[in-house]
Order: structure tokens, then sequence, then C-alpha cells
């Protein structure tokens, strides 16, 4: 009898990653409010960049990006031979495990962290480390103390998700000082563009070597379903991630788009705006319902009730009215519900509704 066909160590003990609930029995046309989707949807001038380039779908796409880091780094202030574009930032998470880590290395997150974190780290055969938050904020002396010769990389979510916290500048420098010289700090920047004055950590990748910058065009640019993400790192870091990228990783349309939406700083700047003012109102609502929430530095807020059974009961009550959130459980919050920020009207449905909750509870 041979012996069975089994994956490397790891790799079965991955839970598989559950994306934000779309459709809803009994609803048509939902309200999805479940995955830090902007409501404003891409920019017109990516929406006609993707379709011209849909003509030249016969031919290969970019193999090195340039025309795409160029515009990132025009538009952002960056060098473009240190950015490297993936398939949202998920690829480079994975890529940078599997250039940097293996058994008997550890890569370091924080409690309530990205779920790919974890994923990548044991695909990668190597340890999930998770240290604990405080007061839902990310704790450095946490990760320092727990940081040693075997961790080789950190990845912080900032602004975080599903806590929508922020880090201050200061806090990510003790962080980065502090680790060991062997540690690569990862700066998850998903949400940065929503964190007023925040650079993503564009000043610590140039003053240093173990800093890396990750950003996405999934969340302000409105461009999820294109799957096109960045990273900003030392050269030798970039030089060692480009060996394992696949070389036609963005196709040719997801390339016009990303350019195209970069470039648009007038749309970006109006859904920033638009986002910021609603936030304000629907984190606000949800206080004056006795609803507890952080003040927020992204594109969602983490409302908190009073235990996972409420929690679930609001949850049910939104989906009876055709409203989908995000009941983060998984992220070890089940007394939370996670509302995106919508358009004006979505919110003003969101807050009616729990309302209603509230008052029929």
């Amino acid at each position: 009898m041979s012996a069975p066909i089994r994956p490397q160590p790891g790799i079965l003990d991955i839970a598989l990653y559950q994306g934000g609930q779309s459709v809803l029995e009994g609803h048509a046309e939902p309200l999805k409010l479940s995955s830090n989707e902007n409501p404003f949807g891409p920019s017109p001038a990516a929406l006609r960049a993707m379709a011209a380039a849909l003509g030249d779908s016969h031919r290969y796409p970019s193999t090195d990006h340039a025309t795409l880091r160029a515009a990132i780094a025009e538009v952002h202030g960056l060098d473009a031979d240190r950015i490297i574009c993936g398939t949202g930032s998920d690829e480079i998470i994975h890529l940078l495990c599997q250039a940097y880590v293996g058994e008997g290395l550890e890569v370091m997150h924080t409690e309530h962290g990205f779920a790919m974190y974890r994923i990548s780290a044991l695909a990668a055969g190597a340890t999930p480390v998770e240290v604990p938050e405080r007061d839902r904020v990310v704790d450095v002396g946490a990760i320092l103390d727990r940081a040693g010769p075997e961790t080789r990389l950190v990845f912080i979510a900032n602004p975080a998700n599903p806590t929508a916290t922020f880090l201050p500048m200061d806090a990510l420098t003790r962080l980065a000082d502090g680790l060991p010289e062997t540690c690569v700090l990862v700066l998850d920047g998903a949400y940065a563009e929503f964190a007023e004055g925040y650079d993503g950590g564009k000043a610590l990748v140039e003053a240093r070597q173990n800093v890396v910058m990750m950003r996405t065009f999934s969340k302000a640019y409105g461009l999820g379903g294109l799957r096109v993400g960045y990273g900003y790192a030392p050269r030798d870091i970039i030089d060692v991630l480009n060996r394992i990228r696949g070389p036609f990783n963005l196709s040719g349309v997801a390339l016009a788009g990303a350019e195209a939406a970069v470039r648009d700083l007038d749309w970006v700047a109006k859904c920033l705006q638009d986002n910021a003012e609603e936030r304000a109102r629907l984190t606000g609502g949800l206080r004056q319902l006795g609803i507890a929430c952080d003040e927020s530095f992204a594109n969602f807020v983490l409302a908190r009730f009073a235990d996972e059974a409420e929690a679930l009961a609001a949850d049910a009550f939104l989906k009876r009215h055709g409203i989908i959130v995000r009941h983060p459980k998984n992220y070890g919050f089940p007394q939370a519900l996670r509302i995106t920020v919508g358009r004006p009207e979505d919110n003003s449905r969101v807050l009616d509704a729990l309302a209603s909750f509230k008052g029929a509870a």
C-alpha cells in the first residue's frame, strides 16, 4: 500500500478565509455593508480605462508594471524602483511569508489581525504568533516583549481591521526601532487613505531597512473586483519578492484601471470627504442608540453590543430589513457588528433599522 499524499506541514491547519456575505435570501438587491467597499464605486476615469483595455485582451500584460508603478510613485512621492505590485495586498503578504519564513520561524500578528497573516504564515510552514491588543488597539509593548530571534515578520494593520483603530507615528517608530534586526515590520495600509495625514508608513520605509508598507486599490479606490495592491520596501526586499512573483500576476485591464484610479485625485478626495462626514454621522448615531464604538479611522465602524446574543439579534433584524453587515466573531468580536460606511441614504437606513431594533428590544 502506497503512502498517503500529504501537503506541507501547516497547510491543513489553515481555516478557509470567509469574505463578507453578499447574498440575502428573500432580497433581490440587499444593501451590502459587509466588505468595506467604496459605496460610490470606481472612478469614472478608471471605468473608461478598463473598457479601453479590453480590446487588448489578446495581449499579455506588462511583466514589470512599470507604468502603474510610475503613476503610484508620482502621486504618492515614492521611488518607483522600490514598488512591487500584486493581486491585492494579499499577494504581497503571501510573497513576504514565502520569501522570509519557514519551519522554526515565526510570523507575529495581533489578536484581531487580518486572517491572511496567519494563513500565509502557515502556508509557508512558519509558526503564527498572536499577541494581545489593549482596548482594541495594537499594543507595541506586548509585541516587543514577545519578539525574539525566531520572529522574522510582524504584520500590523494601521488603521486596523475590524477595529478601525489607529496607531500614531511615534508608536510605529518605537515598534520599528525595538524589533530585532533580523525582523521585518510590515505595515498593512489597506485603509491608510481614510486616516487623514497618515502616509501609510512611507517615512519609516525610507529611513530603515526592515520596514515594508502595503497599500491596496480595493478600498478607497473602489477596485476590489480588480485585485490590485502594492508594496513599498527597501530595494533588496523588492528584488527578493520579484524573484518569486508570477510574471503576469496582474491583467492588462487591472493595470489600466489602477493607473487611471490613482491619477484621479478629485474622485478619491470626494470619496474620502463623504466617508469622513458619514462616518461621523454613523458613529454618533450608534452612540445615541447606546451602541458603543471607538473612533474610526477607516471606512467602517465596529459597533459593540451588550453581548453576543444582542449582536446576533441585531444582525438578524438588519437582515430581515435587507441589510448585510459583518459579524466578526472569527476576529474575536462575537459581541460586535462591523458596518461599512455607505452612502448617506444607506447609513440612514442602518440607523433607522437599529433604532427600531432597540425600540423593540
